[in-house]
């Protein structure tokens, strides 16, 4: 979602390298929300008609591969306490196994999101939700690719998540619509032992990323199973991210798309 009005120099300073036949970053403006949404799921709020979705999300290696086969898209906002997140999947078979936090969500059909607040490609903050509701955070020192640690200790206190299921959840009998994700993140998960400044500041601009991981099922006893090769394991999974990476890799946070928190609107 390009927004041409935004000052040129400010965008320099967090936008990420752009090469030669690589897409570019995309951008996104996250208004500011005067009253809270009720975390359900469902996304039906009034206050979140008025905040834009985002384009569709694409492959992660940008618009030379094919175009995802399930629609994904998000929303951002923000107020003084909290960052909140929306996102809307299509998925005709819908399907989650883990229920225990901390686990490796994206084993499963999953949402995630990648947030990194000063743009240094250091220090950046991971989170991963299943359908089930089930949820990975964790922390980064820097990239894997240089060494990087994940700090799966890390946890969002105060976090409020949920999902809401349009379909059965595990049942391959029927054709399910899709399943959808609302969350509060409170401001303190980024503070980073105080290198952050928390609430940022309206106009404060960060690196922000999100994914989806998608597996081929297929249906066994009754039961989705993914579907793996002749060599017994799993097919690839598809990754379909909001702004593309260039390659299959999500902890490459220099190619990160661009969220700007807007300002409150101003009532005459």
């Amino acid at each position: 979602m390009a927004h041409s009005c935004w000052p040129l120099l400010l965008l320099a300073t967090v936008a990420p390298a752009v090469v030669a036949g690589q897409d570019p970053p995309r951008r996104y403006a996250a208004p500011f929300l005067a009253s809270a949404p009720t975390i359900d799921g469902r996304l039906d709020d009034a206050v979140w008609q008025g905040v834009p979705w985002s384009d569709a999300f694409v492959d992660i290696e940008g618009g030379a591969k094919p175009a995802p086969t399930w629609r994904t898209r998000m929303k951002i906002a923000w107020d003084r306490n909290q960052l909140y997140i929306a996102a809307d999947l299509e998925e005709p078979d819908l399907w989650a196994t883990l229920t225990t936090r901390d686990a490796v969500i994206f084993h499963d059909h999953d949402f995630e999101w990648f947030i990194d607040p000063d743009g240094d490609t250091l220090r950046y903050f991971e989170f991963e939700i299943n359908a089930l509701g089930t949820v990975w955070d964790l922390f980064l020192d820097k990239p894997y690719r240089v060494g990087g640690k994940a700090d799966n200790g890390w946890t969002i206190t105060g976090l409020r998540s949920a999902v809401h299921l349009d379909g059965t959840l595990n049942d391959p009998r029927d054709r399910d619509r899709g399943w959808s994700v609302e969350m509060a993140v409170p401001w303190s998960a980024f503070a980073d032992g105080g290198r952050t400044v928390v609430p940022p500041a309206p106009g404060s601009q960060w690196r922000i990323n999100f994914s989806r991981v998608e597996w081929d099922l297929e249906t066994r006893d009754g039961r989705y199973l993914p579907r793996t090769g002749a060599d017994g394991k799993r097919l690839p999974e598809h990754n379909w991210v909001w702004s593309p990476q260039g390659l299959v890799n999500m902890h490459v946070p220099e190619r990160w798309g661009v969220v700007e928190f807007l300002p409150p609107t101003r009532t005459p």
